[in-house]
């Protein structure tokens, strides 16, 4: 049942305790007649919150536009979502105000970032306790909330994975792995899948595989990609494939317990070993599950099979947990847990620090032990107000069981999800685990065929519209983004949902 709360009044009602249910129309105009068995002609209003945000009294909309298109990087305006873009004031657990107090379920949490909730009162007070004992000093000095946060860290990874190096960015953890990897090993060649990101340095623009994030100059020297293995857009895939609540509608040939598309998918990894590397590499990243790629999932067994090739040739194999780790999967803590492998590093960044800038590489003695031949200094690396934060995002991701609510509401929203899969004809897929989900939009299920960027653009207004925000990904951008904090209830699920079938009945009833 949902609580009666205006998605347009931009105010949070007082949780009463009594359910209710009203009703409104998303634009305020009548609805068409349907062409669908049962449209959703209207939709609940936002689940009530308890918090009542400030009011906002800054500078006006439109000083901050001329700012954001004189000062800020360009770059900036090109990746602002939304024809008119969402100026945000403030943040609590799952919800965000804009600045004339419209409030939003967040069900991107700044690019799958936050992890445990904007602005979450435990956090925050940490982080405050800390800001009153110590800023910043380095680790050339040894200071408690270091050394405290690093066994702290280390506890959550299995054997032998137990030497921390923190850093500010998953960028940053991601460049320093491949240069662990290279003297360790050393060789110099890396392989990564296609459709991947690993950050927009010099270096991991080369890890990266995708061309919006390229720009034409020599980077990332040393890195080869291979056939990224989806099931739903690749050439080889069914319906018994991944490790997910729901699986690719295509039909499946393969014999009981064994994956003809993990075979032919291997096939190419041995392809480019045979053809674009060297006889010895130095390592090979993969994303759990993918996630600027729009949550591509592989084979079961694709990482195992992957990993023995690797270690075959030498290599050391990187699990990159950016967008997968502290429990966002549901099933396990680690994305790679889930693949049952144990990597030689884990890179780790975004719900790391709830969004406190911070990133990790959690490595091997042996790996690290190559790595102390020279000195590699962190100015920033381990700041005492960072750790502070770390450490009490692990403590709230345990006392407040952020890795169930992920399993639960993620399964829940996933398997509600495939019904509108089977309504629509332009929903091709959806996939994912816990809250790491992509839903892939395609012209029409035969073809597969991706939606046009303005189409998908006409969907992602509507629903933010109607006070939903999410993330669109893929090569392609066709992909919408699931990836909330942690900390969203069922009734966000139904609300969502609902959103979600109006936006795209919209959407059919226009075309």
């Amino acid at each position: 049942m949902f609580k009666a709360a205006s998605s347009l009044s931009g105010r949070c009602a007082l949780l009463t305790g009594q359910a209710s249910v009203k009703f409104h129309l998303a634009s305020g105009a009548l609805c068409q007649k349907s062409t669908f068995k049962h449209p959703p002609t209207d939709i609940p209003d936002m689940p009530s919150c308890n918090f009542k945000p400030e009011e906002y009294t800054g500078m006006s909309k439109e000083r901050i536009m001329e700012i954001r298109r004189q000062n800020c990087n360009p770059m900036i305006m090109k990746v602002t979502y939304y024809k008119k873009p969402v100026l945000i004031h403030q943040g609590y657990m799952q919800w965000l105000w804009d600045v004339d107090g419209r409030r939003y379920l967040d069900l991107f949490a700044g690019v799958a970032t936050v992890s445990v909730g904007h602005c979450h009162p435990k956090v925050t007070a940490a982080a405050e306790q800390q800001l009153k004992r110590l800023w910043h000093t380095t680790n050339i000095y040894a200071y408690p909330t270091l050394h405290e946060y690093s066994e702290k860290l280390a506890s959550y990874l299995p054997d032998p994975l137990k030497v921390v190096y923190l850093t500010n960015s998953g960028s940053e953890a991601n460049d320093l792995a491949m240069l662990m990897a290279r003297l360790h090993t050393g060789n110099f060649d890396i392989i990564t899948l296609r459709g991947s990101y690993h950050g927009g340095s010099p270096q991991t623009m080369g890890l990266t595989s995708n061309a919006a994030y390229k720009y034409p100059i020599a980077n990332g020297l040393g890195c080869t990609t291979t056939m990224c293995p989806d099931v739903f857009r690749g050439p080889w895939g069914g319906s018994h494939c991944r490790d997910s609540p729901v699986q690719t509608t295509r039909q499946c040939g393969c014999a009981q317990g064994h994956c003809m598309a993990n075979d032919q998918y291997i096939g190419q990894l041995k392809e480019t070993f045979a053809t674009s590397v060297p006889s010895r590499i130095a390592a090979f990243f993969g994303e759990p599950i993918q996630g600027v790629g729009g949550a591509v999932q592989y084979p079961k067994n694709y990482l195992k099979d992957a990993y023995k090739l690797v270690r075959e040739k030498g290599g050391v194999c990187i699990a990159d947990e950016v967008q997968t780790g502290f429990g966002r999967t549901g099933s396990h803590f680690w994305g790679f847990q889930g693949h049952d492998v144990i990597p030689d590093m884990v890179t780790m960044a975004k719900g790391i620090g709830n969004g406190f800038p911070m990133g990790a590489v959690v490595t091997t003695p042996e790996i690290a032990a190559a790595f102390a031949k020279g000195v590699h200094f962190n100015t920033f690396g381990g700041n005492p107000v960072a750790c502070a934060v770390g450490s009490s995002v692990l403590d709230v991701i345990k006392e407040d069981g952020t890795q169930q609510i992920s399993l639960d509401v993620g399964t829940y929203l996933m398997t509600q999800l495939a019904k509108l899969r089977d309504k629509y004809e332009i929903i091709g897929d959806v996939r994912g685990k816990g809250l790491q989900i992509g839903v892939e939009m395609v012209k029409d299920k035969a073809s597969r065929d991706t939606l046009p960027p303005e189409a998908m653009s006409e969907i992602f207004e509507d629903i933010k519209d109607m006070g939903i925000l999410i993330g669109k990904g893929g090569l392609y951008g066709q992909i919408f983004r699931i990836q909330p904090p942690m900390c969203i209830t069922m009734e966000d699920a139904d609300f969502f949902l609902a959103i979600f079938d109006k936006a795209i009945h919209n959407y059919m009833e226009r075309r």
